[in-house]
């Protein structure tokens, strides 16, 4: 107890004159602050006051996370009263082992603001370790003829304390024949000699055993012992000598092993066996024996394990040399370990911030990291960089320390995340570098405005939507993270009435959908223009706009509109008049009409559907207009109807019909009376069907009479007079065929009168007999009209007049397949059967055409479609011309196609030109 209370008073007294102390070392040490305490304090004990000495309140301890960085944990902070505290076991030798000053670097972190504080805490000594020889044992070989005096020298002992608590002397047991002599006491490392004192009597006494004791400065003094067993030999007078006292050498650390350090010599005047010298290690401290090797034969010394200048910068090796005779005599080997470059140097970071947002400003610090080299001198010399164009920058600190600091703006959206690489670099050659990194997370922040896909959006929207349907979508992105990225849709401005807005459109505040309210229509509302705004959720909220534009597209839901012709006041319908002397191309009247579609479904088309005299007039396709194709005939109705379709371009058309009467009139007295007498218009789908059962009928009957001709012609062949004799007496004779009829204008061999008759609306078709046409007597009177209506009636009269010789054909004229054919100049039939049976063809095939509608009589260039069926060589001059029965009901005059009467003059010549004058007045 009273040792301990007088230990505690010196460290107390040691404790108190530190900082007297302090300024002695103010030069190494700067604004540090400084404790000292003993070694093998218990766990617990105080050290300081950290928070009275750093000028913090104790209540901000915890706020500032008050932290010790080291990588032992031999202290620790108490946080509620800023005491540092001994937290494990401290053994200065442990630390600084054969220091005389062991000073422990603390490193102090403190956060909000982040600062770091330097603390170096003293580690005292005390006498905890008592010395020790590295053998329990000496032995020692002495010849009796040992000169007084002669010293031999004895193995050291080792006391891991410093100071006053270090080896400070050696006893000798009591003896009259050595003494002991301690050297070196001014070099601070004692070692033991033993001093001859008396002449040595093998024969009296040959062993002699010694306790040598070895003493500590403290208080109480710790001793070591050790025997020394001393052996008298034979006389042996000389002992070896080394060439040097002392030898100084340099190795570099990291030499491979086997490398030759130094190699002794030692010499010895005697001869024989006590001349022969052997080597051997005098003392093993530091660790000699495992790191050299020496030859006890050529004292070489030689590596055994790779030398680490970090471990130690030097070693002491005592060499003994000893003769054969037991004379031996030592020398030390000073050994200098040279540095090399070969450990990289070390980063290691003490505190990074964990809150980093984009927003921060630069300049703030967000990390601090140390470095450490194991190396000395320039190849411990550090320093710090980024190799990476980062925001951030490297500033130093005291005592390898350093600041990683904000040196730009931060943003998020482009690098949510930095991996920061230090790159630590020593000094040495060549330098060595090492690297570590850290990641720092950067925060959010709402500043970002949503952004459209497009600066402008537009849409093209047909007509007569469905109320609900989905017209457009807009997008928006948002960079920023969270409700800070979460965007909603709205409509803030449109070009529609507000208080009507909702009836029209809506807008999903979630996707951006655009909602149609209502069925738009294109003719009351073409286009109209919205104000979209995204808003994200951030505080506060950012937003933007963008213009969406609809347009609304046309469909074809209006049929024309006829504005003219247009019914009178009373429900009647109005009348045109044409004057009787108008001439091709004359403007009637136009059919005005419109459509309240735009575009091409607005594109109206004039079409005619039924005309009492199709080719009499001709209808402009775009612009309606009605114009007279020829002039007005002497057979031609007064009164002509045409029904008149205007069709619009859209798909499908739609279309509207109107009906003119034209009157060909040159007053309106003279129309008056002739409308009076006109029938009621017949329905136009009743009369298609009933055109078509007749069109049937008329195909059968051309049929029929094909099949008769061809019967006929093959029965002229026949010498049969009464098989032929079936038909009229002028057809065949009793010497054989023979043809002399005489088809004068193109007439067949019998004759069907065709007329077209308008009863009360309806159609009547009248098939009458079929005569034979002996005396050229019979007519073929055939009309046809745009509608295809065509009957047949015969003429009650036989008297009309003769044929016209101009239809007379000539010999290159004549039916046939080269117009060649032999027969007289008066255009008789042919006799010929393939020609017969063309031109049946030819005539069957025209029929067909005015059956459906194909062609007319009055058509272009007078090939009654034939040409384009049998080709250009069949031309109207190939086929009798019909148009010379053709005439209007009620009257019996004909049309002819004779030159005299196309020009309204009188014929050349030929009997069938004679027609009466009265009958061409009447009509």
């Amino acid at each position: 107890m009273e040792y301990r209370a007088k230990k505690r008073s010196r460290t107390l007294c040691r404790q108190v004159l530190f900082p007297f102390l302090l300024p002695l070392f103010s030069a190494a040490l700067g604004k540090q602050i400084h404790y000292s305490i003993p070694e093998e304090m218990a766990r617990g004990s105080v050290v300081g006051n950290l928070a009275e000495d750093l000028g913090l309140h104790v209540q901000d301890l915890l706020t500032r996370n008050l932290r010790i960085s080291a990588e032992k944990k031999y202290f620790t902070i108490n946080t509620e009263d800023g005491n540092i505290l001994v937290n494990e076991r401290i053994d200065r030798e442990l630390l600084c082992p054969q220091n005389p000053l062991c000073f422990m670097p603390l490193e102090i972190v403190a956060e909000n603001p982040l600062n770091v504080f330097h603390i170096n805490v003293m580690i005292e000594d005390i006498n905890d370790n008592p010395p020790n020889f590295p053998q329990s044992s000496i032995l020692l070989q002495i010849n009796e003829l040992a000169i007084l005096g002669t010293r031999f020298g004895l193995e050291s002992a080792i006391d891991a304390d410093v100071g006053p608590y270090s080896l400070q002397d050696y006893q000798l047991s009591s003896n009259e024949y050595f003494s002991l002599m301690v050297k070196g006491r001014t070099e601070g490392k004692i070692a033991p000699e033993l001093v001859l004192e008396k002449p040595l009597d093998r024969e009296q006494q040959s062993f002699h055993l010694l306790v040598l004791t070895a003493l500590d400065g403290g208080d109480p003094v710790l001793t070591g012992t050790t025997q020394i067993q001393i052996k008298v030999t034979d006389a042996n007078d000389n002992p070896p000598v080394f060439s040097q006292d002392m030898y100084k050498v340099s190795l570099r650390e990291n030499m491979p092993p086997g490398t030759s350090v130094l190699k002794v010599t030692a010499t010895d005047q005697d001869e024989g066996i006590n001349a022969e010298i052997t080597y051997s290690f005098k003392s093993l401290g530091d660790d000699i024996g495992n790191k050299f090797m020496l030859d006890h034969q050529n004292g070489e010394i030689i590596s055994k394990d790779p030398i680490d200048f970090e471990i130690s910068s030097s070693y002491t090796i005592s060499i003994e040399a000893k003769d054969g005779g037991g004379m031996a005599t030592e020398c030390k080997i000073m050994l200098e370990i040279l540095d090399e470059n070969d450990n990289a140097p070390d980063v290691v970071f003490t505190s990074v911030s964990s809150s980093i947002t984009e927003d921060t400003e630069p300049g703030t610090v967000i990390a601090l990291f140390k470095t450490h080299d194991k190396d000395s001198g320039e190849n411990g010399e550090v320093t710090c960089l980024i190799k990476e164009k980062l925001p951030f920058r490297i500033e130093s600190s005291a005592n390898n320390y350093y600041k990683l600091i904000i040196d730009g703006t931060l943003d998020r959206e482009n690098t949510p995340e930095y991996n920061v690489t230090i790159t630590a670099t020593d000094r040495g050659k060549p330098p060595l570098t090492s690297s570590t990194s850290v990641t720092l997370h950067i925060g959010d922040v709402n500043d970002n405005a949503p952004v459209f896909k497009q600066a402008a959006y537009m849409v093209h929207l047909a007509e007569n939507n469905p109320p609900g349907s989905s017209i457009a979508q807009v997008s928006a992105s948002d960079p920023d993270l969270g409700p800070n990225g979460q965007v909603s849709y709205s409509i803030v401005a449109s070009d529609l009435e507000p208080r009507t807005l909702s009836s029209y459109v809506s807008v999903s505040e979630q996707s951006g959908v655009v909602f149609a309210q209502r069925a738009f229509d294109h003719e009351q509302l073409r286009s109209f223009e919205l104000t979209l705004q995204a808003r994200d959720h951030g505080s506060p909220a950012l937003t933007s706009n963008v213009s969406l534009r609809v347009l609304v597209g046309d469909r074809n839901d209006n049929a024309p509109r006829v504005l003219y012709p247009a019914l009178a006041p009373d429900g009647s319908a109005l009348f045109d008049t044409v004057p009787r002397a108008a001439e091709p191309g004359y403007l009637v009247t136009k059919v005005v009409a419109v459509d309240a579609d735009s575009g091409h479904n607005a594109w109206l088309s004039y079409h005619v559907l039924q005309a009492s005299d199709p080719g009499l007039f001709s209808l402009g396709l775009r612009t309606g207009e009605v114009r007279t194709a020829r002039t007005l005939g002497d057979r031609d109705a007064t009164h002509q109807r045409l029904l008149v379709a205007v069709r619009d371009g859209g798909q499908p058309p739609l279309s509207a019909t109107a009906t003119l009467h034209l009157v060909f009139a040159d007053s309106l007295q003279e129309a008056l009376p002739d409308l009076n007498d006109h029938p009621v218009p017949s329905d136009p789908q009743a009369e298609l069907q009933f055109y078509l059962v007749v069109a049937l009928a008329l195909i059968s009957v051309l049929f029929l009479l094909a099949l008769i001709l061809a019967i006929a012609l093959r029965l002229r062949h026949s010498s049969n007079s009464a098989s032929w004799g079936c038909f009229q007496y002028d057809l065949c004779s009793e010497t054989g065929p023979r043809v002399s009829l005489n088809y004068n204008e193109g007439t067949l061999p019998y004759s069907y009168n065709m007329r077209v008759a308008l009863d009360s609306g309806k159609t009547r078709f009248n098939f009458l007999t079929m005569t034979p046409d002996l005396s050229n007597e019979a007519s073929l009177a055939v009309s046809v009209t745009e509608e295809n209506k065509i009957s047949f009636d015969s003429l009650a009269s036989t008297h009309q007049a003769p044929p016209n010789t101009d239809w007379r054909f000539s010999q290159a004229q004549r039916p046939g397949t080269s117009g060649s054919q032999n027969g007289d100049e008066t255009g008789t039939w042919p006799n010929n059967q393939f020609d017969t049976e063309m031109l049946q063809a030819m005539i069957l095939a025209s029929a067909s055409e005015a059956a459906d509608g194909s062609s007319t009589l009055g058509g272009g260039a007078g090939t009654m479609g034939l040409s384009a069926r049998y080709g250009p060589q069949f031309t109207l001059q190939h086929v009798p011309d019909y148009r010379q029965n053709v005439y209007i009901p009620g009257s019996n005059a004909t049309l002819t196609n004779a030159p005299g009467k196309r020009d309204g003059k009188a014929p050349a010549g030929g009997n069938g030109n004679k027609k009466k004058s009265g009958k061409k007045e009447k009509k």
